[in-house]
C-alpha cells in the first residue's frame, strides 16, 4: 500500500469525488451530462463518451488537490489512459489525487429489504490489475431498504468478506451498506448497522484500517463512534439522491465526515458548455462540497 497516498486519505482536508457509474447507471450520468442515447450505438461508444466525460472533469483546474483527496473509478476508467498515462496513475503523478477502484458487479435482487452484491469470482484477478495500474484503494456497494436485522448482518457480514480479500492484496476497501434514503424505517436500519460496523471491526487484526461510505444519517454525528474508530481510517458520506446543496448542508452537521459524492458533484455540468463555463460550474461544486466536508 502506497504509504503517501495512506498518509493523505487518512489526515488530508477535502473530499472524494465518485466518478463509477457503470452498467445501467452509465447511460443516467450521461444524459444528466446533456448525452443522448441516441448519440451512441454500442456500449463501446457509450463508454468513449462517458471517459471523455470523465477525462474532461479530471483535467479541469478545479479538479484540484486542494480541494479533492481521492477520485473512485469504474474498471473501464482505470483501463483508458489521459494524456497517455492509465487514469489512476494520472490522478496521482499529475494531480496529487489517490485513486479508488470499484470492484463490485452490481446489485443482487432484494431480498429480504436488502441487495446483497454480486458474486466476484474474478475478484483476485481485478485486484492484481488495480495494482499494476497504481490504484491505492477499492468500493463496493450494497443497498439496505428496510430494518430487517438478520438482512443487515449478512450486508455487513458479506462487506467485511470481501473487504478482508482486498486487504490481502493490500488495498484499502472502501465498505459501502449504504441505507437507502427514502426508507421508511432508515433510522431504524442506521441502528442496527452501526451496531453490526462496530461488531466486524473489532474482529480485524491490529493496525489495519478500512474506510466507510455510509448514507448521511437521521441523526447528526450518529457516526461519531465509526469515525473515532481506531480500525476506520475515514468515514465518507454517499448523496445518495439528495440535490447538492442539501447533501452539503446535512454533511456539514455530520463532524468527522468527508463527502464521497457522484450526481451531486456532476449537477450542471453539460457536454456542449464552454470551457470557461464548465469549469466554473466545477469550481463552484467542488468549493461548496469541499467547505461542507471541513467540520
Amino acid at each position: 500500500m502506497n504509504q503517501k497516498q495512506r498518509e493523505r486519505m487518512e489526515s488530508g482536508k477535502g473530499f472524494i469525488a465518485a466518478l463509477d457509474q457503470s452498467g445501467g447507471s452509465t447511460p443516467k450520468a450521461l444524459l444528466q451530462y446533456g448525452v443522448k442515447e441516441t448519440e451512441y450505438s454500442n456500449e463501446e461508444e457509450m463508454y468513449t463518451l462517458v471517459h471523455e466525460m470523465r477525462t474532461r472533469i479530471i483535467k479541469s483546474p478545479a479538479f484540484s488537490s486542494d480541494y479533492i483527496l481521492g477520485a473512485i473509478l469504474f474498471e473501464n476508467t482505470m483501463d483508458r489512459k489521459i494524456d497517455g498515462k492509465f487514469t489512476g496513475e494520472y490522478l496521482w503523478e499529475e494531480k496529487g489525487i489517490v485513486p479508488f477502484l470499484k470492484i463490485d458487479k452490481g446489485l443482487a435482487e432484494e431480498k429480504n429489504g436488502v441487495q446483497l452484491m454480486k458474486p466476484m469470482p474474478e475478484l483476485d484477478r481485478l485486484l492484481d490489475r488495480a495494482n499494476e495500474k497504481g490504484i491505492f484503494g477499492t468500493k463496493m456497494r450494497s443497498v439496505i431498504k428496510e430494518a430487517n436485522k438478520e438482512a443487515i448482518k449478512e450486508v455487513v457480514a458479506q462487506q467485511f468478506e470481501v473487504a478482508k480479500q482486498i486487504l490481502a492484496k493490500g488495498l484499502m476497501p472502501i465498505i459501502e451498506p449504504e441505507v437507502d434514503i427514502y426508507s421508511e424505517d432508515k433510522q431504524k436500519s442506521e441502528e442496527i448497522l452501526r451496531d453490526e460496523l462496530i461488531k466486524h471491526l473489532s474482529t480485524l487484526d491490529e493496525n489495519v484500517k478500512v474506510m466507510l461510505k455510509l448514507s448521511l444519517p437521521s441523526e447528526d454525528n450518529y457516526y461519531k463512534e465509526l469515525v473515532s474508530h481506531p480500525h476506520v481510517l475515514r468515514v465518507v458520506a454517499l448523496s445518495g439522491g439528495y440535490e447538492r446543496e442539501e447533501a452539503n448542508e446535512k454533511l456539514a452537521r455530520n463532524h468527522g465526515v468527508i463527502a464521497s459524492f457522484s450526481r451531486a458533484l456532476a449537477e450542471s455540468l453539460i457536454a456542449d458548455q464552454t470551457d470557461q463555463d464548465f469549469n466554473k460550474l466545477l469550481t463552484s461544486s467542488v468549493e461548496t462540497i469541499y467547505k461542507a466536508s471541513l467540520t
